[in-house]
């Protein structure tokens, strides 16, 4: 990133017949967003300005360019991506739509990479009319870590609440309820709760963050009566991650653990499968969490609602959790340059040590990453 310039927030619309336009320029609204980046939409001015009009009191003014290095600072920028004579239909999921959404992430995710913008929101997209021979993914995640990562790194969905500070990562995401318990392996949980530490620090600038770590069956599986991975899987990955310095606790039956109120004492709650922890946080957070793509070189968020068909194109979909995920992006994008430049040159510790002769030995070799 330039540092001479603003954040610039590259934004997907998400499915045209779905809230998208109408979350992303009611969050726009907000006087603040001018101050704090540089917003770029991928879409199409036509289908924006058919939601303006019922979906704000003040529209919005949108700048009209080609590439996302054209953008004014001090405007709302927009790319088209879509033909003119795409059909807008609220309400409506089509295979118009899911291609129009596709057309809008994929050439953002590619400015992304060139570095023509510096974080990555996208609005909600349908998983099932943007799939085709190019998209083939379970949603955004799966295809962004195909898109987006450089070294082998492996996402890690975190749904946050920026409010509360309740943030929730799953050891498996979108996968069947059926493979959820062969899947929940020592060697995945160990990687998991790791990978959680590390986006908690780097991410959100937690320096010793605790992490709560929920148990697969009833009760905790009740010693083994009612499941064994507790005591075969979970209990040895915490055991492990304990050893290597990470507080790490559990695992916590998920049902008294949010009803006790017992996750506000966490930094981060780790779940074992996708609605064990989604659930419980769109219940608290549905109107402002945020959906957030951990493990990735690329700053990527999202609301953590879907389409929405049931209201688009009502002008009364609620867009916090869309304002709330573009000034996440921003949040995490400045916590990683602070990390980064934190720990460019670590310091080298001395380390007091003695030999079998009880003399003094000085150990220069271990530096404040050790």
């Amino acid at each position: 990133m330039n540092e001479k310039r603003k954040i610039r927030v590259g934004i997907t619309q998400g499915d045209i017949n779905g809230v998208g336009y109408e979350v992303i320029l009611k969050a726009l609204e907000d006087d603040r967003m001018l101050e704090l980046c540089t917003p770029v939409i991928y879409g199409s001015a036509k289908i924006a300005a058919y939601y303006r009009k019922g979906a704000l009191a003040n529209p919005i003014q949108l700048n009209q360019i080609s590439a996302a290095a054209d953008a004014r600072e001090d405007q709302y920028n927009i790319i088209n991506v879509v033909g003119e004579d795409v059909k807008v239909e609220p309400g409506v999921p089509s295979a118009e739509s899911g291609a129009a959404a596709f057309a809008a992430l994929e050439r953002a995710v590619t400015d992304l990479r060139g570095g023509d913008i510096d974080v990555l929101v996208t609005a909600p997209i349908d998983k099932h009319t943007i799939q085709s021979s190019t998209f083939h993914f379970p949603g955004h995640t799966e295809y962004l870590q195909a898109s987006l990562a450089e070294n082998g790194e492996q996402s890690m969905m975190i749904m946050c609440n920026p409010s509360t500070g309740l943030r929730i990562a799953q050891v498996t995401a979108h996968i069947p309820l059926a493979k959820v318990a062969e899947s929940v392996t020592k060697e995945r949980i160990i990687e998991k709760i790791k990978q959680f530490e590390a986006s908690l620090k780097k991410d959100f600038g937690v320096n010793h963050p605790r992490i709560a770590v929920l148990s697969l069956n009833p009760h905790a599986g009740e010693q083994g009566l009612l499941g064994s991975e507790e005591i075969n899987e979970i209990i040895p990955a915490i055991e492990a991650c304990q050893a290597a310095k990470i507080s790490c606790y559990g695992p916590y039956a998920s049902d008294g653990f949010f009803g006790s109120g017992q996750f506000a004492r966490f930094d981060g709650v780790l779940a074992m499968y996708h609605d064990q922890g989604l659930a419980p946080f769109k219940t608290m957070s549905m109107d402002s969490g945020v959906n957030f793509t951990a493990g990735l070189p690329f700053v990527r968020t999202s609301p953590d609602h879907g389409t929405a068909y049931d209201i688009a194109g009502k002008g009364i979909a609620d867009a916090d959790s869309m304002r709330q995920a573009i000034f996440e992006a921003i949040d995490i994008f400045r916590n990683r340059s602070r990390y980064s430049r934190a720990y460019a040159n670590p310091l080298r510790r001395q380390y007091i040590e003695k030999n079998k002769n009880d003399n003094v030995v000085l150990d220069l070799t271990k530096t404040d990453e050790s």
